[in-house]
């Protein structure tokens, strides 16, 4: 095991203070306006603090973090390093146009193009991952003069015009245009493979086969770029079979395709590597990152740009802007988050406890539970996927399900609350990736908070 960060250790909450948790919630439910919900149905718990893995609310319930939020705060939640950070740069230098050379923005960028693979040293700051993928299909468009990008169907993207588009999953559907010059194929992923075959190397030789055909029947003239988030991450962590990537980085050259990799969620650190292209050994064209850049704590994205595009842009102006690109708050977060993982070893503490404990855990785990069907991942970035059948690999719940449909879910995601955990679930899995910084005592808890809860989803299988 990587040695442990000094700051894990979580802080007890606070003395239970419900009047003043009834007002938060009060003052939310008045006036906030909540993304992905159904506003009269929601029910946000008011939280109170947070430190290292745990957070808690006002009725003095601690929850460890097996989400790590929105799958962002990978060094956990408070680092005192990167708190200071923030405060410091407050105090000399709030904000400042990104026309200008600012020091921290200038060393943001050179911290974060020194662990991106290959060329990839040019750095377009953005403030969150979707914009970070507007952005990388807008240089590619303009590189290759074509419109077209394809992406796969079990995928995510973000929720601004394009990255909506390009998004595979149901969140989708509300805003599809056809105008959106977006193609969508099937990705690997061995567990329901689309193209049956029966081992990982089928799998890959024959993705390979239905990307290169989409292509032909698309017309590789008019195919601008192929974005693909390295390891999928909502739609199911998926790690993808060896020689996947490859394959679609030699395509992507044959037909002069711009090949953009989403690392929003799956970079800096949550896989064990700085950047999940580094399991493959594959460089991109493009790409975009966010999240784990500075744990979410100021909002943060960005394109890592190949030489041959940034080269597009040395006589000619790109197109394109943000007030905020490179905010010096942001980037000093940025600054203090990669100083702090590297000094501390995070990256390594994420591949230890994903190989030494979540990965052999969740395996344990898998046998003992009628409704487990498959665990997956790489680091502190796993996948269990909930069935009602092992043999037949029937989801627990239907695609897509919502109300009664996701009763099991439901029950399930409220057994782990009970016990003190606080689950990634979506559709028919629960994800396990809590922070980078995670201890093998606190993965050992949530392992076995886990494990009970899903007791929960035992009684909605066939064999219950």
């Amino acid at each position: 095991m990587a040695a442990q960060p000094a700051h894990s250790a979580p802080t007890p909450g606070p003395t239970p203070d419900p009047a003043t948790g009834a007002a938060v919630k009060a003052a939310d439910r008045a006036h906030v306006f909540h993304s992905w919900s159904a506003q009269g149905l929601i029910d946000p718990l008011a939280v109170a603090g947070a430190e290292g893995s745990y957070f808690w609310d006002y009725d003095g319930n601690r929850y460890l973090d097996f989400s790590s939020q929105l799958v962002n705060t990978n060094i956990g939640h408070q680092h005192p390093k990167v708190v200071a950070a923030i405060q410091e740069q407050a105090a000399r230098l709030c904000t400042f146009a990104p026309g200008f050379a600012v020091d921290v923005r200038s060393e943001a960028a050179r911290l974060v193009a020194e662990r991106t693979p290959g060329d990839l040293d040019k750095i377009f700051f953005t403030n969150g991952g979707a914009e970070a993928v507007e952005h990388a299909v807008r240089m590619a468009r303009l590189h290759t003069g074509r419109t077209k990008v394809l992406s796969t169907y079990r995928s995510y993207h973000g929720a601004t015009a394009a990255a909506i588009n390009l998004t595979g999953d149901p969140r989708r559907w509300a805003s599809d245009t056809a105008s959106a010059g977006v193609v969508h194929f099937w990705g690997p992923f061995l567990y329901r493979s689309p193209f049956h075959a029966t081992d990982e190397r089928q799998e890959c030789e024959r993705a390979l086969a239905h990307l290169a055909e989409t292509i032909a029947f698309e017309g590789p003239q008019s195919i601008a770029a192929i974005i693909l988030e390295t390891v999928p991450g909502t739609a199911g962590i998926m790690v993808p079979p060896p020689g996947y990537l490859a394959g679609v980085r030699e395509i992507c050259d044959r037909y002069g395709i711009v090949f953009i990799l989403d690392e929003v969620m799956a970079g800096f650190g949550r896989t064990g590597h700085w950047f999940a292209a580094d399991h493959f050994g594959v460089t991109p064209d493009l790409l975009t990152f966010a999240k784990g850049v500075n744990s979410g704590y100021v909002p943060l994205g960005g394109v890592a740009i190949s030489a041959a595009i940034a080269a597009d842009f040395d006589q000619r102006p790109y197109p394109g802007g943000l007030t905020y690109s490179g905010h010096p708050l942001a980037c000093a977060s940025a600054v203090a988050t990669i100083n702090a993982m590297a000094e501390e070893d995070i990256v390594a503490n994420a591949a230890a406890v994903g190989e030494e404990i979540i990965g052999p855990g969740l395996r344990e785990i898998a046998e003992r539970h009628a409704c487990v069907g498959e665990v997956r991942g790489l680091g502190v970035f796993w996948a269990v996927e909930l069935v009602k059948d092992k043999a037949t690999r029937e989801p627990l719940v239907p695609y897509n399900a919502s109300g009664p449909a996701n009763q099991p879910m439901a029950d399930f995601a409220a057994a782990c609350k009970r016990g003190g955990l606080w689950p990634f679930v979506n559709m028919n899995r629960t994800h396990v990736v809590p922070p980078c910084t995670i201890t093998e005592a606190e993965a050992k808890e949530g392992l076995a908070i886990l494990d009970e809860a899903l007791s929960a989803a035992d009684a909605h299988t066939t064999t219950a």
